[in-house]
């Protein structure tokens, strides 16, 4: 390339061909350098002088570009003087710009599209879901006019499709609440079970880390007394006992189906923290393991999620497996409207995790056929 350029040339990049070249210069000059084997594409400058032939080296480039796979980028420089050389690249599918930064940004574009193409795909879960258990579960919500999943049943079809779910039994009264905990062991948490209170939260219908068998006594009484006092109108029919989940970093997955669209998947930072920080990622679905660990990765409090402060990794590939099941459970299912596991209760790397709670409103669709 040196013996084609003029003494004052540079030729480290970038290439400086002088102001004065003329078409053959620059053609000389990207036929050496695309020849490399350190370069991946070229963007060719050109700022107008009077001796300057915009035509004669659009078409040069134009020549170089058939033969070669990188991509070439121009940035013609100017209105009139280079209009006819610009109209020549745009015929030839040549991209050219009017400022070197625009051209700069759309290799940058194909720099992160040619990473995506190439991106390394993780080894998929091999996951076997129980379809027809579901869609019954499901069809047996429907026959009875009820288009809130209820909580048992959600864990129930939530099962359906590999999640770990924490033992959870209804009482009807202190008494058998009593029976039930000591069953199950303490600590336990209960929860109101009502088809018309779905935040049991915001009804103070939840209390956690019972750990005898007075406690769970004053607290059914309390839970019942909140609910009532929440909903005068609501069908109270007991009160859930479930097994406290192991410690953990809690998130919350979730979906929700839009007409045009179809089902868009949730992911982020759980508990009663996802409505202040609104640390949340979305996908469309189907997604795989790669588009589930993009999203966990994505959301600023993964760093929660990893070793941080002596506290251990989380199980992110657990989560990674929670995430896929979800988007075939929505895909597969199309009654179901959304969906909300908050929290997801994610343990230490290779404990997994555990739902804690659940909410599934659902849809009558008729016969419309699931999505492969």
């Amino acid at each position: 390339m040196a013996t084609h350029l003029p003494n004052t040339a540079n030729l480290h990049n970038p290439i400086d061909v002088i102001g004065d070249a003329a078409a053959d210069r620059y053609e000389n000059s990207i036929n050496a350098v695309i020849k490399d084997e350190g370069v991946d594409a070229i963007l060719v400058i050109l700022t107008p002088q009077s001796m300057t032939n915009a035509l004669g080296t659009a078409e040069a480039i134009v020549r170089i570009s058939r033969r070669s796979h990188k991509p070439v980028v121009c940035c013609f420089m100017g209105i009139f003087d280079v209009s006819k050389g610009v109209k020549c690249l745009q015929e030839n599918g040549i991209p050219v710009f009017k400022f070197p930064e625009n051209a700069a940004r759309s290799l940058g574009a194909l720099y992160r599209y040619s990473s995506w193409l190439n991106r390394q795909h993780m080894a998929q879960f091999p996951l076997k879901h129980d379809t027809e258990k579901a869609k019954a579960i499901i069809q047996s919500c429907l026959d009875e006019g009820r288009m809130a999943v209820g909580e048992l049943q959600g864990y129930e079809l939530l099962k359906c499709y590999g999640f770990n779910t924490m033992p959870t039994k209804l009482a009807k009264d202190e008494t058998e609440a009593v029976t039930l905990a000591e069953e199950m062991g303490y600590p336990v948490v209960m929860k109101i079970y009502s088809p018309q209170i779905l935040h049991k939260s915001d009804a103070g219908g939840v209390i956690v880390k019972l750990q005898s068998a007075d406690e769970v006594r004053q607290a059914y009484s309390t839970i019942i007394g909140n609910a009532f006092s929440y909903n005068p109108e609501a069908t109270i029919e007991g009160v859930l006992i479930q097994k406290m989940a192991p410690k953990g970093e809690e998130v919350i997955l979730g979906a929700n189906r839009y007409p045009i669209f179809g089902p868009l998947i949730m992911f982020g930072i759980g508990g009663i923290f996802v409505e202040v920080f609104e640390d949340v990622e979305f996908r469309l679905a189907p997604i795989l393991r790669n588009e589930a660990h993009r999203m966990i990765s994505s959301i600023k409090g993964y760093k929660l999620l990893k070793a941080f402060r002596g506290r251990p990794e989380t199980d992110i590939m657990a989560i990674e497996k929670c995430l896929v099941s979800l988007s075939d459970m929505v895909m597969q299912h199309p009654e179901i409207a959304e969906l909300d596991i908050n929290p997801l209760r994610v343990m230490a790397k290779g404990e997994g995790t555990a739902v804690v709670d659940c909410r599934i409103i659902l849809k009558d669709v008729g016969d419309a056929a699931p999505i492969a």
